[in-house]
């Protein structure tokens, strides 16, 4: 029953076949054949497959197979193979294949899976999936070509058919029919045939066969295809995706992938977007490692992701114009796509990472960094592949110093791959963090750019963590870093105040960890926190009541520190609250709510009765509010009731008329000094000092204190300046009013008086100094002559009273003065010397404070004999006492604004120019004094180099609070650096001008005197303070050049000003200029003063000045000869101070060491440089008398010998670093010049070697023995591998080198034992690592004569142990060999030099020996 159903089905299938033969026939107009055989020739398929086992169904029902695959592959075979019509049965067997897929119907049967035959019984022989008719057909080998053939013909028919029922696309069955054959017969053919079907096919059939290729063709046919594939990509661009996708899944010939590959890269800016990233994958995933850096540096060129993304606004534009157009990210996601390409191959190869690190690292021009360089570093962070997180970390951090990638490439990336850079939002935050805690200070506001655009840019939970994040550097103690945060903080609250709202309760954390904060960042703190409560819309006002609980308990503490808090925070918050406020409506008259000034008024009040308990507290709420009122714009009605009573109050505590005489019993006579107003003596008035700090001392805590003199007047002023736009007319008078003092002659009988008179006259003299400096503060503005010559008296005032002061501390030990700055602790990083005796001062002509001239318009005549008679005795007085240096005084004295600099700008006034009675008024006009020039440029120095000079951020030990020594730069602190720079430049012609001034004077000086410095014309004391303002000068000049903003972007106008200035003095009027000629000129007008140095300090001085200006060009290479000749030539000079003796001492050191240093790095040949200073300066020095010379180096003396030693022998170890290693690549000529400077070194350094047998003190054997060892290390490092390779060619060059190096290595040796000799343990220290070096010498050169096959010439023998001098250390020979002898090798050209000690074993034409002299 069953056989009869399947035979019946059978003949069905065998019917329609037969029909649509019979219809192929008609329609291609051939007469159909006989009958008979056509029943044969129909019956031969059908009949095998029927006997195999399958089952041929009509219409959409499957094929149907009853044994296994295999089984069925097998029977066919045997019964065409076993057919007596073999092989002409095989065609007829194909045409019945032919003619049965005539119907598209039974066609797709064929290529559709066969079912397993449905049986009652068991189905267990034939498994559940069974392949198609035709790929079963195919595994038969006989039948694979024709039936390929058939596919391919019958392909063309379905081309441009779209996918059928279910989806099913005809080509791409037949192809799939195709794929992963157990063998291909003729894979040749086949190949040929896809690659002409691929020719005429529509894209879509295309794709497909190509993306089948791997699968089909054999991996013979591999090479041949790809090459053909290769043509076609370059041609279509339409198919690059599926022909890289092939490509890659081929196996290829290196070379061939090569080529594919630089194809693929030449058509890359042709790619479609979309398929970009697959370009990319291909052509990082057929790297090698030889070509991984060539490939990616061509690859980071040409990918221009720039060009892939639309600017937002362009996008927002596009996407009104055209809705149906896809979203603005979909650009973004190919970027992504691209990055993940680059991603996943920087994970998996290890050659790719270091290959985009180096390609990053290797662009030398910050223009052509592109979008793809930041974001194949942040990839590289993530990912963390091969430990490329640390490199990414360390290239980004270069690349920032230096100034390569800029701030404008970040906000671009952040500006328009927003969507990206989200995902790397993580990496973003590490580095910003790693960047904000650098150490060095040009790469801190880079990392803060980072943070300010996650915040900007990126969604809440970032913005929350990037606040997260800053909160913790504000907590972490390290002021660089704390600054910053704060800084980023405060500018997130002006940009973003509604989004800063939502996280003020993290900022509000800060305020439990202020204790480790300067007053500086606690004012940016609380005015950040005020902003975001009490600010004009007060976003954040649930924290108003945490803000204000936090200022009452501050105020209300008893502690010193924790008031000094709650005064600022609340002054902050008053700023804030009492903030101008800007007209919302027209309906608004934009002044303050009723109830906000209520608020202000009663916390202003609080402040105030809060801070009355101490003098301290007081004068530091004057402070505070001081610098509220010049730095921030009040409302009129706060404004108004700050200052209501300030001037009624000033006049009521601290000023009082001029009577005939002043009543009351005071510690000194009380005297009214240096009045500028004499011509109005009736009804003036004076400052009342004397009596309020006599009272003040009587009985503490007195309400008015003199320690609130100073704050109080800035308050006044200020409120004055607010009120009157500037004009001080109502407090003019005090500028030239008088003080209650005593008199100055008590200095003289200091140390006659009592420890208290002591201090309360020091404590005067504070006093008075901070009121002139404070009054200087106030009128330096002032444009009328008259109040420009009182300021310039005061100035000299103050001068004149620091020279009393300096004596009057000589003569107090002990003392601490009052407070002068109230923010921070009153001995914060102060460091007085109250327990140094009086006579350890500071020596004069330290270019410091010195004895200055007194200049008040009072006592000018008398203070003029008094300055004369100092002169005479000076001597005399540098025997008794000596002034205290009041460098460890400045804490206490007050903080001169910026603005006094501008007092720089008068002329200055030489001491001949002043007449007998130093009358200032005869003066046409306003002139500065020398020392007053001094005394402003060293403030101007020390407020340069607390702002534009960032020393590196050390981390603070644990549980110590790092603190920067702040103290006296309050005022300057609110400025940028960015405004302290162009303050600088403002004042570089005024500089200038100084400058020229002291170099005419040297000039008329050294004409005067015939070129002689110390003539009997000098007058010393002017000489010194001359000598001073010059080197001032410079060092001003180059803190101003060295400033590292200079080298950003946004300062390059402000750069080019300042070389202009320097540049005019030379030619006015000059048109514009480029950078590099402005350095030219400046470098040139710099050189002019090269003449007039009066001493080695301020010549060193202008070495560096030029150095920093020439470094600022494009080519700081080609002012190197100017600055080693300059330098050569101050070297070359015998330097004297005014008194005729010759400069010595620390400082004269110093500055020669740095000087020779400059020379040495500078000069073109280092190794000729220092064999002209040992091999002849040196022997000059010994052969002179003791006292003397060099002659040909003035400077080099025995005094200076040690400096020479030490910076030659440093320099030369340097230079012998930079040889380059030999390689056994390099030519005769690479080889014969590496030898000759190796030959040079060797010599320089056999010269200096054997100077320590003349000059053996300690202090050089140490170097000797320090550098010694660190030269032997570089020689055996670089110059070994160079005498390995060039033995052979170079072989007398090779034996001479070591011969000479070894007398130079037994010199080491021989103060080896002398060190062990004398026990001395700074010497030991540096001898068993010398040893150990000298050891690895000898087995270093028997290895390099090994190489070479001359094995026999090395010898070894015991080395004796001896002294400086060559003689044996006797005290060591009972000890034998084994103790303390060193092996070292022998060799020698010349046998009789051999010790009578040694007993040589073999000796040769390079056998060597000891050196016994």
């Amino acid at each position: 029953m069953m056989r009869k159903k399947r035979r019946s089905s059978v003949d069905k299938g065998e019917a329609a076949t037969t029909a649509s033969k019979a219809k192929k026939s008609r329609s291609t107009g051939r007469q159909p054949k006989a009958t008979a055989p056509e029943e044969t020739n129909e019956s031969v398929f059908n009949v095998f497959l029927r006997e195999a086992g399958v089952t041929l169904k009509q219409g959409g029902t499957s094929n149907e197979i009853g044994v296994d695959q295999v089984v069925f592959q097998k029977r066919i075979q045997q019964q065409l193979r076993k057919s007596p019509r073999f092989p002409g049965i095989v065609q007829d067997f194909i045409t019945g294949l032919e003619s049965h897929s005539e119907d598209p119907e039974r066609f797709r049967n064929c290529l559709l899976p066969c079912v397993p035959q449905l049986s009652d019984g068991d189905a267990s022989s034939v498994s559940s999936f069974q392949e198609s008719l035709l790929r079963m057909l195919l595994g038969i080998e006989i039948l694979q070509t024709p039936i390929i053939n058939t596919l391919l013909e019958k392909l063309p028919e379905f081309m441009f058919d779209g996918a059928g029922d279910g989806g099913l696309s005809i080509p791409r069955i037949i192809i799939n029919q195709l794929k992963w054959l157990d063998r291909v017969v003729d894979s040749k053919e086949l190949a040929a045939k896809l690659m002409e079907l691929v020719s005429v096919a529509p894209v879509e059939v295309q794709r497909d066969i190509i993306t089948s290729l791997p699968e089909i063709l054999e991996d013979s046919q591999h090479n041949d295809i790809a090459r053909e594939l290769n043509t076609l990509l370059q041609t279509n661009t339409q198919l690059t995706v599926p022909i890289l996708d092939a490509l890659s899944s081929l196996n290829l010939s290196s070379s061939l992938l090569t080529e594919v590959r630089e194809a693929v890269m030449a058509t890359l800016a042709a790619v479609q977007l979309e398929d970009l990233p697959v370009v990319v994958k291909f052509i990082l995933h057929s790297v090698s490692a030889s070509d991984a850096y060539e490939v990616v540096n061509n690859l980071r060129k040409k990918l221009e992701l720039e060009q892939c993304v639309l600017p937002p606004v362009l996008q927002a534009s596009q996407n009104n114009r055209d809705r149906s157009a896809p979203a603005a990210g979909s650009s973004q996601d190919s970027v992504t796509l691209i990055l993940d390409g680059i991603k996943s191959a920087v994970r998996f190869q290890k050659t790719i990472s270091e290959a985009w690190l180096k390609a990053i690292e290797s662009v030398h021009e910050a223009e052509d960094h592109k979008v793809i360089d930041l974001l194949v570093l942040l990839i590289l962070h993530s990912t963390n592949a091969n430990q490329s997180r640390r490199g990414a970390e360390r290239i980004m951090k270069v690349k920032v110093r230096t100034g390569m990638i800029q701030e404008a490439l970040l906000q671009k990336t952040f500006r328009d791959y927003s969507q990206v850079m989200r995902g790397y939002f993580s990496s973003i935050l590490a580095l910003a963090q790693s960047l904000l805690r650098s150490p060095d200070p040009c790469v801190v506001p880079f990392g803060g750019h980072m943070y300010r655009l996650s915040f900007t840019v990126f969604d809440s939970y970032c913005q929350q963590e990037v606040v997260g994040s800053l909160v913790t550097h504000v907590c972490s103690g390290v002021c660089v870093e704390v600054d910053m945060a704060l800084e980023l903080l405060c500018g997130l609250v002006t940009e973003k105040p509604s989004e800063m709202a939502l996280y003020a309760v993290f900022v509000k954390g800060i305020l439990d960890y202020m204790d480790n904060l300067t007053p500086q960042q606690i004012r940016r703190l609380f005015h950040l926190l005020s902003r975001l409560a009490f600010g004009p819309q007060q976003q954040a006002s649930h924290i108003q009541d945490d803000m204000h609980i936090v200022i009452r308990k501050q105020l209300s503490s008893t502690a010193p520190k924790y008031k000094r808090i709650g005064i600022i925070g609340g002054v902050m918050i008053i700023g804030s609250m009492g903030a101008l406020r800007s007209k919302v409506k027209e309906s608004q008259n934009g002044s303050l709510p009723q109830e906000m000034f209520r608020q202000v008024t009663a916390l202003l009040e609080l402040v105030r009765s809060s801070s009355e308990s101490s003098p301290e507290a007081a004068a530091l709420y004057y402070d505070e509010l001081a610098n509220l009122i010049m730095t921030s714009t009040l409302d009129p009605q706060v404004q108004e009731n700050i200052a209501k009573s300030v001037l009624d109050d000033f006049q009521n505590d601290f000023v009082v008329d001029l009577g005939p005489e002043i009543t009351g019993s005071f510690p000194f006579p009380a005297r009214v000094m240096y009045n500028l107003d004499e011509e109005e003596s009736q009804g003036g008035i004076a400052i009342n000092l004397l009596p309020l700090l006599a009272k003040d001392i009587q009985s503490k805590g007195e309400r008015v204190s003199p320690l609130c003199l100073s704050p109080f007047f800035r308050l006044l002023r200020l409120c004055e300046e607010k009120q009157h736009h500037g004009d001080l007319e109502e407090i003019d008078a005090l500028l030239g009013c008088p003080l209650i003092l005593t008199e100055m002659d008590v200095v003289e009988k200091i140390d006659s008086l009592s420890k208290a008179e002591k201090e309360f006259f020091c404590t005067l003299l504070f006093h008075t100094i901070n009121w002139f400096r404070e009054v200087i503060n106030a009128f330096c503005r002032q444009k009328e002559t008259e109040m420009k010559m009182k300021v310039m008296t005061r100035l000299q005032n103050i001068t004149y009273l620091q020279t009393l002061l300096e004596k009057a501390l000589a003569g107090t030990p002990g003392y601490v003065p009052p407070v002068a700055n109230f923010d921070g602790e009153s001995t914060e990083g102060v460091m007085l010397s109250t327990t140094a005796p009086a006579n350890k001062a500071k020596k004069d002509g330290t270019g410091k404070k010195r004895k200055a001239p007194g200049k008040s318009s009072s006592d000018s005549s008398s203070l003029l004999d008094e300055t004369t008679e100092a002169d005479e005795t000076q001597q005399k007085e540098k025997e008794i006492r000596q002034g205290v240096s009041l460098v460890s005084y400045r804490p206490f004295f007050r903080e001169l604004d910026m603005e006094v600099l501008s007092v720089l700008q008068c002329g200055l006034l030489s001491c001949s120019l002043l007449d007998s009675e130093l009358n200032t008024k005869v003066q046409e006009e306003v002139l500065l004094g020398s020392a007053e020039l001094v005394f402003l440029l060293e403030d101007m120095l020390r407020k340069l180099e607390f702002s534009l000079t960032a020393g590196p951020a050390k981390r603070a030990p644990f549980l110590k609070v790092q603190k920067k020594i702040s103290v006296g730069f309050s005022h300057l602190q609110q400025r940028s650096p960015k405004d302290i720079a162009s303050c600088c430049v403002q004042l570089l012609p005024a500089l200038c001008s100084h400058l020229e001034n002291c170099h005419n004077h040297f000039q008329t000086l050294l004409s005067e005197n015939n070129g002689v410095v110390d003539g009997p014309a000098t007058d010393v004391q002017e000489h010194q303070l001359m000598s001073s303002s010059y080197q001032l000068l410079l060092q001003v000049l180059n803190t101003t050049f060295s400033w590292s903003g200079f080298s950003l972007p946004g300062q390059r106008s402000l750069l080019k000003k300042a070389l202009g200035v320097l540049a005019e003095r030379l030619k006015e009027g000059r048109s514009e200029l480029t950078l590099e000629q402005l350095v030219k000129h400046s470098v040139e007008y710099l050189l002019n003063f090269r003449s007039t140095m009066p001493n080695l300090s301020t010549a060193l001085c202008l070495s560096q000045l030029l150095s920093t200006v020439s470094e600022k060009g494009g080519n700081p290479a080609t002012y190197r000869e100017q600055t080693a000749s300059l330098v050569k030539g101050f070297l070359c000079q015998a330097w004297v101070t005014a008194n005729g003796e010759r400069e010595r001492g620390n400082k004269f050191n110093e500055a020669l060491h740095t000087l020779l240093s400059i020379y040495l790095e500078h000069v073109d040949d280092v190794l000729k440089a220092v064999e002209e200073i040992a091999g002849e300066g040196v022997p000059e020095l010994i052969n002179a008398s003791k006292d003397e010379s060099s002659t040909s180096w003035p400077t080099l003396n025995r005094q200076t010998f040690l400096v020479f030693y030490k910076v030659m022998m440093a320099e030369l170890e340097k230079a012998v670093r930079r040889i380059p290693a030999g390689k056994i690549s390099d030519d005769t000529e690479a080889q014969s010049e590496k030898l000759l400077t190796w030959n040079l070194a060797v010599r320089d350094f056999h010269i200096l070697v054997n100077l320590v047998k003349v000059f053996d003190s300690r202090p050089v054997l140490n170097v000797c023995l320090k550098y010694g060892r660190l030269f032997l290390e570089s020689f055996l490092k670089l110059g070994m591998p160079l005498l390995d390779y060039s033995f052979k060619r170079h072989k007398e060059d090779v034996q001479n080198l070591l011969k000479t190096f070894q007398l130079s290595t037994r010199q080491l040796h021989h103060m080896c034992g002398h060190s062990k000799l004398h026990q001395d343990t700074s010497l030991t220290n540096h001898v068993p690592a010398l040893k150990k070096s000298l050891e690895l010498f000898v087995y270093r050169v028997k290895a390099t004569l090994t190489l070479n096959n001359c094995q026999e010439a090395f010898w070894m023998g015991n080395l004796k142990n001896r002294n400086l001098k060559g003689e044996e250390i006797l005290s060591q020979r009972s000890q034998g060999s084994d103790d303390d002898e060193d092996e070292e090798e022998q060799r020698s050209l010349l046998p009789q030099e051999q010790s009578e000690d040694e007993v040589p074993e073999n000796v040769d034409q390079d056998d060597h020996t000891d050196d016994s002299e």
